[in-house]
Order: C-alpha cells, then structure tokens, then sequence
C-alpha cells in the first residue's frame, strides 16, 4: 500500500488552503486506522512531534516547516448506521452535505460551505449560522497516538466549548479522530439543498474566497465578557453564535484595519476576520498582521483577542 509510506521533506504549501508552509521532515497519508497503527509503528522514537492535517483550512503553516511527523488524514467512508450517520474523520464536510442532500439527512445545513473535513469540525467545534457539529455528534471514536488504543467517547465526554473540545485540549491532543457518528433526521431533499445554497451563497458573497485564506483569524467575543459601556456600544453588532457575541470583524473594520497589508499578506477589505493570501505571502507576513490587529483592538477596546487558527512550525 503506498498510501502508508512514510515520506521525507515533502512541502507542506500544496496541502494548506493559505498555500504558505515549509517542508514536513517526514510525511505520511493514512485511509484506515490500520494503515495509521502502521505508520506509527515505523516513527519508533517516542519523542516524535506528530501533527495531523486535515483539509488545511485553519492552519498557518510556518515558513521553516514542521521539524516532525506530519500524518495527513484521509479516512473516508460515510454509512448510515442504526442510530445515526457514521462518517470518517477525513471526509470534506462538503462531500458529507451531498451525501446529506442526496439521502435527505436533515441538521447540518448550517455547514453550507464549511471548508475542511469532519475531523477537523469536531476538534474545534466548528459553528456557524447558530449550528455547532457538536449538536449532530452521538459518538467520536479515536486513536491515542502514544499508547495506540481505541478511544470512543459519548457527546457529553468531547468537552465541547465555543470552538473547542476534548481533542483540542492536553487531554486529548495525543488523539486521532479516526469517526464519528452524527445523528440527522430526515427531511425534504429539496428543502435540505436549498438551506445548504443559501449558507454557500452567503459565504460567497461575504467572504474573500476568491483568495486562499484560512477562515476566520479570531473567534468572536462573547457578550457577556464585555464591560456594560461596550455591551451598550456594540447592542446594534450582537449575533447569536450560537449565544450573544459581538462579531470581531466589526471590532477589527471599526480600528480601521480593512486592507492592511504587510508583504503579500492583507487583511480583507471584504471581511476583516479574514486575512488573505494576495500571491507570495510569508507566514511572518500573516503574523504580523495578527499582531497589528490584536494591537490596534486592545488599544481602542480593551479586548484581547483569542485567534481561532492553530500554527503549525
């Protein structure tokens, strides 16, 4: 099976959706947790980084490359099972909705355009248009890296929290999601599609797709978090997400942020949660404007923001 073989200083630009990253020292695509248990058994040093990669869709991949083991994840297969949909974790959360739409399986719409996989969506809890995945999971079941046992775990044992879960923490963060099962009802085929087209077409319309970017840099700030003088400033921004937030674009366009720009890195003039990738970008580029955008939001607000992106390197 070549799918398994472990391969050395592959980069890792053409797997990220920014297209920025260096090389990974070594390198492997996995189908099956067979496949997964074998390549774990050919990395013998203990101390061995292990990173898993997804679709690459909130991943700034540093420009030095990842001085360990990169496993990227391809572990497909979508049946539907007694008590619910069992998917694999490296199934595209679009290929996951066409199988919904082509079954009438109702209760992800709102992930209409979601980009990255059902691996990547239940470790951050991945949410939008007030659904969270972690409202479609009955079960995860994974692998612990170290001691390579199966781990399966009930909805209420994932830790899930606004864009987080068990897999994202200390606990978990040895752990390969290898499935999941999700619970649907079925619905109109008609009426599914349709709610699916209207979140993409927002999306479209909304977002700067037309640059590879990773998503939203920063998760958005809770309202009850904010001083009673900003919960009164921003009571026009609030959204429910899934409860009250203010939406951190707003915060970012109201610092006068939109269309900074540092090499080839810019915050978006379109959404300035977004910073995009206008050509030859560098992660440092990305990272400065990070740091810029954090900046100027402390400075006028008093917020710290919390990114929502994970780096890699």
């Amino acid at each position: 099976m070549n799918s398994m073989q472990l391969q050395e200083n592959i980069s890792l630009k053409d797997y990220s959706n920014y297209k920025i990253g260096g090389p990974a020292r070594l390198f492997a695509d996995v189908e099956t947790t067979e496949e997964l248990r074998e390549i774990l058994k050919q990395v013998q040093n203990d101390n061995e980084k292990i990173f898993i990669l997804g679709g690459g869709t909130n991943i700034l991949i540093d420009d030095k490359g990842f001085d360990g083991l990169v496993i990227h994840n391809k572990i497909q297969g979508i049946n539907i099972v007694d008590d619910g949909l069992e998917v694999g974790s490296g199934v595209m959360i679009e290929d996951l909705l066409a199988f919904c739409v082509e079954n009438s399986l109702s209760g992800l719409e709102w992930a209409g355009g979601l980009p990255g996989t059902i691996g990547g969506a239940i470790r951050g809890n991945a949410g939008a248009f007030k659904g969270e995945i972690k409202d479609n999971v009955l079960q995860v079941q994974s692998l612990n890296l170290k001691t390579q046992n199966d781990v399966i775990r009930n909805q209420d044992k994932c830790g899930f929290g606004y864009r987080n879960s068990i897999f994202k923490s200390r606990e978990g963060a040895t752990e390969f999601i290898t499935h999941a099962v999700l619970q649907l009802i079925l619905g109109d085929k008609e009426e599914i599609k349709q709610k699916i087209q209207q979140k993409i077409e927002y999306r479209i319309n909304r977002h700067p797709m037309d640059y590879p970017n990773i998503g939203s840099t920063f998760k958005n700030i809770p309202l009850n978090l904010l001083s009673a003088k900003l919960q009164k400033e921003f009571a026009g921004f609030v959204k429910i997400d899934p409860f009250p937030v203010v939406p951190t674009t707003k915060l970012l366009a109201l610092s006068g942020l939109k269309g900074r720009r540092v090499g080839d890195a810019m915050i978006s003039d379109k959404h300035p949660n977004f910073i995009v990738n206008l050509g030859a970008a560098k992660s440092d580029d990305v990272k400065s404007l990070i740091e810029i955008a954090k900046e100027a939001v402390k400075e006028k607000y008093g917020i710290i923001l919390e990114e929502e992106i994970q780096h890699l390197g």
